[in-house]
């Protein structure tokens, strides 16, 4: 099983934590909950998305595309803000092409959120910060 490294942002440890995980992830040392943002290869997609108790939020994008980069580091803030309750998985289109057709992706950035397995919301292209956490509150709020 693959595993990423994150670092808790309260006491500076490194967790390893397995990609494919449920519940809410915590540090080893000092059990604050930590950002889950890691990079999610194509076999792996599904497990994440359906095994996740806490909602999902997927960024389908690529090295090579502006706007992807220009979001990235939006989807880190993100990540840390909601710490125990969203996951962020980020699916590079070129290395797992299978998962943008499955989902119908037609322009990246595509971010999907996923709750219990099922998709619940849709934002394409790059957007600010704030407009991704509007249309996020949005969407958790009415599903």
């Amino acid at each position: 099983m693959a595993s990423a490294t994150i670092v808790c942002p309260s006491c500076s440890t490194r967790n390893r934590l397995p990609v494919v995980a449920t519940g809410r992830l915590r540090c080893a040392k000092c059990r604050t909950d930590l950002p889950w943002l890691v990079d999610v290869s194509a076999s792996e997609f599904a497990p994440v998305v359906s095994t996740s108790t806490l909602p999902v939020l997927v960024d389908l994008w690529a090295p090579w595309c502006g706007p992807c980069r220009t979001i990235a580091p939006a989807l880190v803030q993100l990540a840390g803000e909601r710490a125990g309750s969203l996951r962020v998985a980020k699916v590079n289109v070129d290395d797992a092409p299978g998962v943008s057709e499955s989902l119908h992706v037609k322009g990246i950035p595509t971010m999907v959120l996923f709750r219990d397995g099922k998709e619940i919301a849709r934002q394409v292209g790059a957007v600010p910060l704030a407009s991704i956490r509007t249309w996020l509150d949005g969407a958790l709020a009415t599903r």
